[in-house]
């Protein structure tokens, strides 16, 4: 990938200045005003609830293809092949036994403060792996996606001096959590120079770049930004935040759609799984509209912002964090290396035995498992419990 001549840094002193003073920030005129509590909805729906439904009229719902919120099976096949790739590798890339798995965040200021919650979470959890497993920030205030779209650019140096900082390389780096967006948005769907379509195609730029700096990344878990109708600045304020989630959405099924045989999206570029890209799925859906409750109970409140109603407060970074954690020790393609329970633990008694190996083969023949069986047992996030998991679960038990 050759990034264009006129490649934009934008990091200079004076932007590591104001990023060491005010890291929360991304602009000083972000801060200017309080935040506007009054706007409590803006009347839009989570794409979790839209489902089938269509926004504008023309833009379906749903996280994944088809209005759905679980992964199409083919390419949940391909997410659990990878995930069970991930394994401890030495500073050089090598597999060993004394290597790390190291998971990192690439984002902007809001990615940096939720992920600076979310470690400290993760590293008090007893679910979590505590011996192989590595967290390191890798976001970074006042960089949005355009700081992003190019392996040579300074933000991946930034990311590489954290890294060595902590006795690790980029070598080692095989899971990422990316949460971006256009700084200053100002044209919204159904434009089609909408910032929704830009950043679509800063995503794409974005995850070839993260290939080429991590030959071992195996999986890259998206998110797209919380609610914004509190903010008191043209930052980054509804419906813009929404529609990212249509970004975010578009990039993981152009990546569906093309390893499925369909082509190339002309918009994200080219996202083979095999060769430029690495495989992509959602992280946790964090927005929800305001007060008006989510399917799932989610709401935002002005609390949960800092003065400017855009960044996080510390309430609303560990609402994040913790949507994060929960969602990793959760999804078949990052419980079984970020967790400690196998994925061949079917009852969760921290052994992998001839006893999961029966409940297992139950829980597929009910044809109606409850959710928690269906937890156990979904090992390509499709959404059911069936012959197709099969071989993802004798993997784990011959390779666990």
């Amino acid at each position: 990938m050759t990034a264009p001549r006129s490649t934009p840094t934008r990091i200079h002193a004076t932007c590591a200045l104001l990023c060491l003073l005010v890291p929360t920030a991304w602009f000083q005129s972000s801060t200017s005003r309080a935040a506007d509590c009054s706007v409590t909805t803006v009347n839009r729906t989570p794409l979790n609830d839209l489902g089938a439904g269509l926004y504008l009229g023309q833009f379906q719902g749903g996280l994944y293809p088809s209005g759905a919120n679980t992964l199409p099976t083919a390419h949940g096949d391909l997410g659990a092949s990878r995930a069970a790739a991930i394994r401890p590798l030495d500073l050089a890339g090598q597999p060993s036994p004394a290597g790390r798995i190291v998971f990192i965040s690439i984002g902007m200021s809001n990615t940096s403060q939720e992920f600076t919650r979310f470690i400290p979470l993760a590293n008090g959890s007893m679910d979590v792996n505590h011996t192989t497993l590595a967290i390191v920030n890798g976001a970074q205030g006042g960089q949005d996606a355009v700081d992003w779209e190019f392996p040579t650019m300074p933000t991946y140096d930034a990311v590489q001096a954290r890294l060595q900082q902590a006795g690790l390389s980029e070598a080692q780096v095989q899971a990422v959590w990316l949460k971006q967006a256009n700084a200053g948005p100002n044209s919204a769907l159904p434009a089609a120079s909408s910032d929704a379509y830009t950043l679509l195609t800063k995503l794409g730029n974005i995850v070839r770049a993260v290939r080429v700096r991590y030959p071992n990344i195996r999986i890259v878990f998206l998110s797209s930004r919380i609610y914004a109708g509190y903010a008191s600045s043209s930052l980054n304020p509804e419906p813009y935040s929404y529609e990212y989630g249509f970004s975010v959405k578009w990039l993981i099924e152009a990546q569906i759609n093309q390893m499925a045989g369909g082509g190339i999206d002309p918009r994200a570029g080219d996202l083979d799984a095999n060769s430029v890209a690495p495989w992509l799925a959602w992280g946790p859906y964090v927005w929800a509209d305001g007060l008006n409750p989510r399917s799932d109970g989610l709401v935002w409140q002005c609390s949960d912002y800092n003065a400017d109603g855009t960044h996080p407060s510390t309430a609303g970074a560990d609402k994040v964090a913790g949507m994060l954690l929960n969602h990793l020790l959760q999804s078949p393609f990052s419980r079984g290396w970020l967790g400690v329970i196998d994925l061949a633990d079917i009852d969760r008694d921290g052994d992998a035995d001839s006893i999961d190996d029966s409940q297992f083969v139950s829980i597929l023949l009910t044809g109606n498992p409850a959710s928690d069986q269906l937890a156990a047992c979904d090992l390509n996030g499709d959404g059911r419990a069936d012959g197709a998991d099969l071989r993802h679960y004798l993997r784990a038990r011959v390779n666990p």
